[in-house]
Order: C-alpha cells, then sequence, then structure tokens
C-alpha cells in the first residue's frame, strides 16, 4: 500500500488514496496505520476517495488514531490539500473538499517546494447544546459558562462543534493543573454523548490565545485545526478576544478569524514528510 506522510504544525496525517486501501474501513487496520510503534504512525489517516460529489472537487474519509472514523480534522483537511498540489492533482488556487462535515473551500496562500499555507473555508459553528451534542436541561445557544463535574471537582466550560463537538477551558497556567489527565476524562465524560475533544486556553491578550489540545480518539497533539477553531470561539464568545485571533499552538501558529456573516476561516500551513509502500 503507498501512502504518503503530511503534517500541519506536528498534528500528523498519512494521506491514502481509496484505491490503494487493501482493507476498507477496518478499525483494527487503521489502528495499526497510525501505531507509531508497529505502523507509520500518525494521528490520522485520510482517505482520498474515487468519486466527489458534484459540488466538491475531491472527498475524503477520515479516520483517529483509534481506529473510529471522525467527520473533519482542520489540520487534516490542509494536509489534503498539500497532498493534491504537491502531486499536482491540482493547479488552480482554490479547491474544494468533501468531508463527513460538509464541503471545505480552500485557497492556497503560499505555495513552495515543501510548504503550502491555506486560508480554508471551515463553515458555520454549531452553538447550540442539542447540535453540539452535549446532555444540558434545559438546552442552551450559545453553551458558555456551563460546569461539570469530574473527580469531586467542577469545570466551567465554553463548547461549540465545527462538524465535531469542542470542549474549551479557561486556565491561566498549563503547569498548574494535570490537562492531560483532565482532557482524558472529559472526552469521555457522560455529558458528551459522542465525546469531545477537549482544549485548554490561557489567554495573552485581545488577539493571542495559547492552547493545549486533547483529541478525540487521538490524545493529545501539538495542534488541532477545528480545535483551533473551538479555542479561538470560546475567546470570542467569552469576550476575551475579538473576531481575530492568533491561535498559539505548541508547535506554531495558526489564524482564526469569525467572520460577520458567521463563516469561520482558518489559515495555516502543511508539508509533506515522506512517501512510503507498506509491506502487508
Amino acid at each position: 500500500m503507498r501512502f504518503e506522510k503530511y503534517q500541519a504544525l506536528g498534528n500528523d496525517f498519512l494521506i491514502v488514496r481509496e484505491r490503494d486501501l487493501p482493507s476498507a474501513g477496518d478499525p483494527e487496520f487503521f489502528r495499526f496505520l497510525c501505531d507509531r510503534r508497529f505502523g507509520p504512525g500518525a494521528d490520522g489517516v485520510e482517505v482520498i476517495l474515487e468519486q466527489a460529489p458534484d459540488d466538491a472537487d475531491f472527498a475524503v474519509r477520515l479516520y483517529n488514531a483509534d481506529g473510529g472514523e471522525t467527520p473533519i480534522s482542520g489540520n487534516g483537511t490542509r494536509c489534503v490539500a498539500a497532498f493534491l498540489y504537491f502531486n499536482e492533482l491540482r493547479r488552480e488556487p482554490r479547491v474544494s473538499i468533501s468531508t463527513g462535515a460538509g464541503v471545505k473551500h480552500l485557497s492556497l496562500i503560499e505555495g513552495e517546494t515543501t510548504r503550502f499555507v491555506f486560508a480554508a473555508e471551515m463553515g458555520r459553528p454549531r452553538l447550540a447544546s442539542t447540535e453540539i451534542p452535549i446532555a444540558i436541561d434545559p438546552p442552551q445557544e450559545p453553551v458558555i459558562g456551563a460546569r461539570m463535574a469530574l473527580d469531586g471537582r467542577y469545570f466551567d466550560f465554553t463548547a461549540t462543534s465545527m462538524g465535531n463537538p469542542h470542549c474549551s477551558i479557561f486556565v491561566e497556567n498549563f503547569d498548574a493543573i494535570d490537562w492531560r489527565r483532565i482532557g482524558a476524562a472529559i472526552e469521555c465524560h457522560p455529558i458528551f454523548p459522542e465525546r469531545t475533544n477537549v482544549e485548554f486556553i490561557r489567554v495573552v491578550d485581545r488577539e493571542n490565545i495559547e492552547v493545549r489540545f486533547w483529541e478525540r480518539g487521538v490524545g493529545e497533539t501539538l495542534a488541532s485545526g477545528t480545535g483551533a477553531c473551538g479555542a479561538a470561539l470560546a475567546a470570542i464568545l467569552n469576550d476575551k478576544t475579538g473576531r481575530d485571533v492568533n491561535v498559539l499552538t505548541a508547535a506554531g501558529k495558526l489564524e482564526v478569524a469569525w467572520r460577520a456573516d458567521g463563516e469561520v476561516i482558518q489559515t495555516g500551513e502543511a508539508r509533506p514528510v515522506y512517501r512510503g509502500q507498506l509491506i502487508i
């Protein structure tokens, strides 16, 4: 099986053509591919489908490191776009990619041999608790300052969805809390019936936030595209920043803008790493 590996701020993905997959949709196979000791290793696998819907140039399905399918990854979608341009499968400055969270439109801002920067239209966020979804009564829209109990403590959070659920928590200091343990527990908290991604946010100023990510089905990641959107939306909704936010991840910066028309735009890079052939 031929594949290519790409990374966006350290969030890494294997890109595979559907026709090359020996075992389509098999969770155990995708877990093997993502395993960093026994397989090639990645946070997820983006499968480029052989057929795309009429309203998109290409279509993908995304599988997390735990083998489960998930609707979208912002970083993963940019990696797919980088794959398309790197392999000259797309030459026009814009490309549309159908994901499990709808069709996403990406504009190529910079294109070098091994570095591609895209502005991606991520869609409009879902802010209603019933759409995220979150099991709270009464339902809320937006979900700001909601509270959950966890291990004898209470955590206030803001929740959003970019096609996948996000729980955002503001902190003063990352080192003062065991955010990895807390993130793992929140991911599977019963208040989130479909589990959730978790972002821990330190506000720097009105234009910048620093974020640590715990991804549903993956665990700790250096960066997250939809997670950066969720964190920025939480900062905006809580009036901690303006509508243009620099999201500072452990591996670099993503730019997120929430336009007046409701569309979320994310700008960031993606890079090819290597080509490989799996011996199976």
